[in-house]
């Protein structure tokens, strides 16, 4: 039974992460703590955090796309690559030790919110990604370790799915934001429905979860888009920071 508190508590940390998760990725290190901090079985919590992503990511994406933000011919390469590389993540967690991988970040994840910071000239809407290396190559390369980070190990996917494709691909900030929402779709919902069917999923929780990630994600958007790539570039440094802070605790306290 969950409780009204409970539904307070995580529908509240479900908008705030929607607004970051909108602009910069990494929505689930706000609402997966507060899931797990109110005592929601890890499996629900999981679940229930998927679905409601899930539903919020829609609402960011059309807004993307009706300010044609959206490069639909990049996502819809990147989204085979990624599901494809998801896949393959996913069977080498039996194979590998996650702490591992958590090593490698902690000490890669300043380089990436340096990289944020640092004064640089932004993109436009005229950078060529819809044919040649950066379409056909760069690409598919990029969705594909992502992906398989994703599947692997996950927190953060979003925040280096935009900082991969703005940095690599080349794509601008709010472009490479847009776009990378057409992926976090695609790997969201597949594993929502895997909880879904594994009845793992709590509705009285998910259902306020998704109207507050959804209301989030309109904000944080529109934010985006008002605001322009200084918005990104600022969330980026949180979602980042937060994906730090956590790894740091699972190792030096938790361990």
């Amino acid at each position: 039974m969950i409780s009204l508190g409970t539904i307070i508590i995580c529908t509240g940390a479900a908008l705030v992460a929607g607004f970051v998760d909108s602009i910069a990725g990494g929505g689930g290190l706000i609402t997966l703590p507060a899931l797990l901090l109110t005592n929601v079985p890890a499996h629900v919590a999981l679940g229930s955090n998927k679905v409601s992503a899930a539903l919020g990511t829609c609402m960011a994406l059309g807004t993307f796309a009706r300010s044609g933000l959206v490069l639909w011919r990049l996502a819809l390469v990147g989204v085979v690559f990624c599901l494809g590389g998801s896949v393959v993540g996913s069977r080498l967690t039996f194979l590998f030790d996650n702490a591992i991988l958590s090593k490698i970040l902690v000490c890669l994840l300043p380089l990436g919110m340096l990289a944020t910071l640092l004064p640089k000239k932004d993109l436009t809407h005229n950078v060529q990604v819809e044919h040649g290396l950066r379409l056909w190559l760069l690409t598919p390369l990029v969705c594909f370790c992502i992906g398989a980070y994703d599947g692997f190990y996950g927190p953060g996917t979003g925040s280096f799915l935009i900082l991969a494709l703005h940095f690599i691909v080349r794509v601008g900030l709010i472009q490479a934001s847009a776009t990378a929402k057409v992926l976090n779709l695609s790997s969201n919902s597949s594993a929502a429905v895997v909880f879904v069917l594994a009845g793992k999923v709590a509705w009285t929780l998910a259902l306020p979860m998704a109207a507050g990630s959804i209301l989030g994600n309109w904000l944080g958007s529109r934010t985006a888009i008002r605001v322009g790539p200084q918005a990104v570039r600022r969330f980026l440094t949180i979602s980042l920071g937060l994906l730090f802070c956590t790894l740091l605790y699972e190792f030096f306290v938790v361990r």
